[in-house]
């Protein structure tokens, strides 16, 4: 009975949170490109990060007016104070994962997907920002190292997308975060993201009104760092268990899996 009368607000808050992204995300783009042509790379990347970190910011805080999104995030403030190189590797619930990250790392690099950087919403910012794009992986890790020799911040989703459906837990790792973390001799810090919903995971709809408000946890894991010699293969399996020992955990918002039907 609450979810039904909920819902006129519900979809006005939702309509509202897309027009957000619309109005913001596509005048951040107009003033983006031209910025990306006229400014210096470095002052032109790290104000075009500012600007991402504000937009999320400014979200986060309107889906906790709204009564949307219940997120509990300050698990991830001690990320902020750590002056050397470090990569930030969560789990990847849902499609909006990095904007809660983002909302607390004002200057953190994003790997991302190529077609973003196309997005007319977001695609002008994520350049300016330099953030850097996965379909190509020599690039992606030459760019990564870069960024980090310049006592940046990465964030990379070591799962490589979302989480499946009918995944336990997490996906299997992809090899990215291992090599990069290696190669730039940098520590990795898992962030354990848990909600009480399957909200924007793939296959979901996004017209499709899950049950507000969603509640969501962020938690700080402690540091990996590359053993001499190891391979990313090892790395990746260690970081793996990890993953599969802190999301299982019993907790109010662990994952519920769910089998998906066959075709």
């Amino acid at each position: 009975m609450r979810w039904l009368l909920r819902a006129p607000w519900d979809y006005v808050m939702m309509a509202l949170g897309l027009s957000f992204w619309g109005f913001f995300g596509g005048l951040f783009t107009l003033v983006a490109g031209p910025l990306h042509l006229i400014l210096p790379r470095k002052n032109g990347e790290r104000l075009g990060r500012w600007l991402i970190h504000q937009l999320f910011r400014k979200f986060v805080i309107y889906l906790r007016l709204s009564d949307l999104v219940k997120a509990d995030l300050r698990a991830l403030d001690p990320l902020k104070d750590i002056k050397r190189p470090f990569i930030a590797a969560p789990n990847h619930t849902s499609l909006w994962d990095v904007v809660f990250i983002i909302a607390r790392l004002p200057y953190a690099v994003c790997i991302i997907k190529k077609q973003i950087m196309n997005n007319p919403v977001l695609g002008g910012a994520a350049r300016l920002a330099g953030y850097i794009a996965n379909d190509r992986v020599t690039h992606m890790i030459r760019d990564a190292e870069e960024s980090l020799a310049e006592r940046g911040q990465l964030l990379l989703f070591p799962e490589g997308t979302r989480t499946q459906p009918d995944a336990n837990w997490i996906n299997p790792l992809k090899g990215g975060c291992a090599i990069i973390a290696i190669r730039a001799q940098v520590p990795v810090y898992p962030i354990f993201i848990r909600s009480d919903t399957r909200f924007l995971q793939k296959g979901w709809p996004l017209w499709r009104r899950p049950v507000f408000p969603i509640h969501m946890r962020f938690e700080l894991g402690e540091p990996l760092v590359a053993r001499p010699g190891e391979s990313p293969q090892a790395f990746s399996a260690r970081l793996a268990a990890v993953f599969e020992k802190e999301l299982s955990k019993p907790d109010p918002l662990r994952r519920q899996v769910r089998a998906v039907p066959p075709p």
